[in-house]
């Protein structure tokens, strides 16, 4: 876009240079920036924050929920959802900076209380608590949520056999143009006969001789 816009004032365009190595250093944005504000090696968190308090995946009574308490605001909210709310008032878990050194006992209170419900359970109660939250899908799941069904992220199609396949649909969403595939995916064999006229232009003769032999 930046690009772009430059063109529209000069009239003139660029080259963009987009390294794969760039791009993956620059996701790890905050991270990077934690080792050159402290040039200590920052350690591994798996699926939590390593800024915020708590912000990461809990395991549930059925499985498994990603919990996102991004202030202080809402971890009180937070312990007033799980019926904790004596933790807010803690020196140790009063503020994010706090919870950040006070990671594991923090964790360790909140692990056993989340077992006590289903990820649903959860889900819905820091959503009306205006408190991040949604559940760790498997791909079944996915398929069946409501907005990626409401979004028509699969369409139906059918094979030349008429087997019907159900395909991801393009992401890109275009107003005027909008993408759709058109064609099924080709059966095993289907070009064949097409890459040996028109591609290796061989001729019926040898074609058929390959037909006969069992080479294709």
């Amino acid at each position: 876009q930046v690009a772009l816009h430059h063109r529209s004032k000069t009239g003139a365009g660029q080259y963009i240079d987009i390294a794969l190595l760039d791009s993956q250093i620059a996701a790890l944005v905050n991270v990077m920036s934690n080792y050159l504000v402290s040039h200590e090696a920052p350690q591994r968190y798996g699926n939590a924050h390593p800024n915020i308090v708590p912000y990461q995946t809990f395991e549930t009574a059925d499985g498994s929920f990603i919990l996102a308490v991004g202030n202080d605001g809402q971890f009180r909210q937070c312990c007033q959802v799980i019926g904790r709310p004596e933790l807010s008032d803690e020196k140790r878990f009063a503020t994010n900076p706090a919870r950040v050194v006070n990671r594991e006992s923090l964790i360790a209170i909140l692990e056993p209380i989340f077992h006590q419900k289903t990820s649903a359970e959860w889900v819905e109660a820091m959503l009306a608590a205006g408190i991040p939250a949604g559940p760790i899908n498997d791909i079944p799941a996915i398929i069946d949520d409501p907005h990626v069904q409401a979004r028509g992220l699969v369409q139906s199609i059918y094979l030349a056999d008429g087997t019907p396949l159900d395909l991801l649909t393009p992401v890109a969403r275009l107003s005027a143009t909008p993408a759709q595939i058109h064609r099924p995916p080709p059966l095993l064999g289907a070009d064949t006969e097409n890459i040996l006229r028109e591609v290796l232009a061989l001729d019926t003769a040898t074609i058929q001789s390959y037909r006969e032999q069992n080479i294709i």
